[in-house]
């Protein structure tokens, strides 16, 4: 068991934290949006909106990870690193937009 697991790169813990932190930012972001009254709905609002939800499905990928062993723990890892780099790219673009004002 402790073989498998040294074995893998063993990413879980990094993104569970990262994810579960990049979380909260989204949902400052979100808050922001609707505090600043920038607008009823902005493709910003939207994109963060995604990205909520897809560090959340990486946090609970990686969670059970952690929680599993073997291949099927292997999977899951590469899945959540996946699914969390996707969310780093509409971070990004969100980023992007409200950088330049282009919230539309």
């Amino acid at each position: 068991m402790t073989e498998r697991r040294s074995s893998r790169n063993n990413n879980s813990p990094y993104i569970l934290n990262a994810s579960s932190n990049l979380l909260g930012l989204c949902f400052i972001v979100l808050t922001s949006i609707r505090v600043l009254k920038i607008g009823d709905s902005t493709l910003v609002d939207e994109i963060t909106t995604v990205a909520f939800l897809i560090f959340m499905v990486s946090t609970i990928l990686s969670f059970l990870s952690m929680r599993n062993t073997g291949a099927y723990s292997e999977k899951l890892e590469l899945l959540a690193d996946y699914i969390f780099m996707s969310g780093l790219f509409l971070l990004f673009i969100a980023t992007f937009l409200i950088t330049f004002k282009v919230i539309a």
